[in-house]
């Protein structure tokens, strides 16, 4: 039996209220097919859907899904199905799914289809609980069936990181389609790291401004064990094992 969604409390965010900013180039631009007239607007539509879903860092020719791309093209479905489709596709389910854990796994989710940054740790777990009970499959249609994205994007516009432009310059700031999407802690233990290798020798940094100048009584030391003669040690040895019968040439007269 699966277990139904955790509740969970919105926490007060800017994102859930109105904003009354001068529109610059920070804000995002909105595609939506409602506003698509060539075929240029909607090949703009496409690639913006591919950076919101993949992100900027696996934008490669080996994840286009180009069934999808016609089947938008033409009609055929909206854009709400196109973004399902991205999100459950091979390619993003290998670089996102695979190398996170739930908890990583569903921040990167929410950031990407709803816009916004996870409310706090309580939705986090309740669909990290979500996903093991329905699924990788149900988990990204329940949050585009969500009354949030419905009310935010609807069936036609591609989704956006919402109330971008802040007061001050926070790590919110950041579009999250430019944050790296995979090597967190639980992928690197999985490839084996943190590895701490150590070293025979420890080097240490002194900057230019420290260096001892040229005359400081510091570099005395090390220029006296320079120009210090080497004692060449002799061996000692035992009288006893002092053969005399070898160490004297036998001369014939």
């Amino acid at each position: 039996m699966a277990l139904p969604l955790l509740n969970y409390a919105p926490s007060s965010q800017n994102q859930r209220v109105a904003g009354f900013e001068v529109g610059n180039d920070d804000n995002y631009r909105i595609y939506s097919t409602d506003n698509v007239g060539t075929d240029s607007d909607m090949e703009a539509l496409i690639w913006a859907a591919y950076r919101q879903v993949f992100s900027e860092h696996q934008m490669i020719t080996a994840n286009r899904q180009t069934f999808l791309e016609s089947q938008l093209r033409y009609g055929q479905i909206t854009v709400k199905d196109f973004i399902r489709g991205l999100a459950t596709s091979d390619s993003f389910r290998r670089l996102n799914y695979e190398p996170n854990d739930n908890y990583r796994f569903v921040r990167l989710v929410v950031e990407r289809l709803l816009g916004r940054e996870v409310y706090n740790k309580r939705e986090e777990i309740a669909w990290s609980i979500f996903i093991p009970t329905r699924g990788y499959q149900g988990f990204i249609d329940a949050v585009l069936a969500s009354d949030e994205y419905n009310g935010a994007f609807g069936e036609n516009v591609v989704p956006y990181q919402r109330r971008r432009s802040l007061p001050q310059r926070t790590a919110g700031e950041t579009p999250f389609n430019l944050k790296t999407p995979r090597y967190g802690a639980y992928h690197r233990s999985q490839l084996g790291f943190p590895q701490v290798i150590w070293q025979n020798s420890v080097r240490r940094f002194i900057p230019q401004e420290k260096a001892p100048a040229a005359g400081s009584p510091v570099n005395f030391l090390g220029m006296a064990r320079a120009v210090a003669p080497t004692v060449t040690t002799v061996p000692r040895v035992a009288t006893a094992n002092i053969n005399i019968a070898t160490q004297v040439p036998y001369r014939k007269r």
